[in-house]
């Protein structure tokens, strides 16, 4: 039986992107929490509430609102892959968190287990097959009123971090589509949500209310060395998926890579390591009633 293009997704955040993912989960997760620290300072969560945590990852952001919300309430993360499930469970239990919960679902039509109070996300809702269908299934798990916050990238020029190591990959291995490749992908990818009016439309189709963005940017570390923020280009985002997907061809040049995104990442190196610019919308909604 042929797999689905979701089942294809959810397949690569299992095995090869969960494992790259646990290689840098010290700059993912420091680089990552300060747009969700951001958000969270700002009093989203009230103490007793049931939180869901969309896309959760490491799980970081679930523990972070489980400590918000208290003793009487409850954060639960779900994410469509297992090990990243077991990884917050135990990263929970090493802090002692015990209002915490993790589930592996897919988002798009499994049931979520509402009603909740409050949803979020924090770059977990670019990758799904079908956006609409997973944000509405969201919505149905909220109470009426409720309300939804998500951080999603803006646009590549506004990531340089991430589009500048993606042009100088460009430059040297040739680009293998999804279709032309049996291997598995993340799905549509990290600025498929950047389009604020795309996105708009995209959240009142699947039956929200009060959509609003807002811009925030914040320099974030991608390595504690110029050598290693290579290796995190290399391995994720746009740039790493071009030379995983180029397969031996991608092996083949990885020297002329190494050469090209040290040159490119080096104009954001100092002395505390490579920091550069990113840019995220922060996106807020209510499921009516």
């Amino acid at each position: 039986m042929i797999p689905s293009e979701n089942e294809i997704v959810v397949e690569a955040w299992n095995t090869v992107l969960f494992d790259k993912f646990l290689r840098f989960k010290h700059l993912l997760v420091t680089g990552l929490s300060s747009h969700s620290d951001e958000l969270l300072r700002r009093g989203l969560h009230r103490p007793g509430e049931r939180v869901l945590d969309v896309g959760c990852g490491f799980g970081d952001s679930t523990i972070r609102i489980a400590q918000q919300v208290g003793p009487d309430g409850e954060a639960v993360g779900v994410d469509c892959a297992e090990r990243f499930v077991r990884s917050s469970e135990q990263d929970a239990a090493a802090a002692g968190v015990r209002n915490a919960r993790f589930f592996a679902a897919d988002v798009q039509e499994d049931d979520l287990g509402g009603p909740y109070d409050h949803a979020f996300a924090r770059f977990g809702t670019m990758f799904f097959m079908s956006p609409v269908a997973a944000l509405r299934n969201v919505r149905r798990a909220l109470k009426p009123g409720a309300g939804f916050a998500q951080i999603v990238w803006r646009k590549r020029e506004d990531n340089p971090w991430l589009h500048e190591a993606e042009l100088a990959v460009r430059e040297i291995v040739p680009v293998v589509s999804h279709e032309e490749t049996t291997q598995v992908h993340c799905g549509p990818g990290p600025f498929s949500m950047s389009g604020p009016d795309m996105v708009s439309a995209i959240m009142q189709v699947a039956g929200y209310e009060r959509v609003a963005f807002e811009r925030f940017d914040a320099d974030i570390c991608i390595g504690r060395d110029l050598a290693e923020a290579v290796e995190f280009a290399m391995a994720l985002g746009p740039a790493g998926e071009i030379i995983r997907l180029a397969g031996d061809q991608g092996e083949r040049l990885k020297p002329k890579v190494i050469e090209a995104l040290r040159a490119t990442l080096s104009r954001h190196e100092r002395k505390d390591g490579v920091w550069a610019p990113s840019s995220t919308w922060f996106i807020t909604a209510r499921n009516p009633g």
